[in-house]
C-alpha cells in the first residue's frame, strides 16, 4: 500500500472511533489539513466566541513547513496510536 492509500485508509478508520480527546482531535486535524493543503493559508479567526476555530487554526499553523508526506506519516502514526492499528507498517 502506498503512502496516500494508507493515509486515506487511516482517515476512514479513525471515523469509527466514538471517543477521542480534544488533543488527539486537534493533532489529527492539523496533520490532515497540512497533508491536504500544505501550510495554513487563512487568517486566524477572531472574536471571543471562536475558541474552537482558533484552536484548530493554531494547531494547523504549528505544522507550517512540514511536508505533505511527513504530515501523512504523522497522521497515520496518530491513528495507529488512537485506534490500536498498524497502518504504518503497510507503507
Amino acid at each position: 500500500m502506498g503512502l496516500e492509500d494508507a493515509f486515506n485508509f487511516a482517515a476512514e478508520r479513525v471515523k469509527e472511533e466514538t471517543s477521542m480527546s480534544n488533543e488527539n482531535q486537534l493533532a489529527l486535524y492539523a496533520n490532515f489539513k497540512q497533508a491536504k493543503f500544505g501550510d495554513c493559508n487563512t487568517k486566524r479567526p477572531g472574536g471571543l466566541l471562536a475558541m474552537k476555530d482558533k484552536a484548530k487554526w493554531d494547531a494547523w499553523n504549528e505544522k507550517k513547513g512540514v511536508s505533505k508526506e511527513q504530515a501523512m506519516r504523522d497522521y497515520i502514526a496518530k491513528v495507529d496510536a488512537i485506534c490500536g492499528t498498524n497502518i504504518a507498517s503497510t507503507v
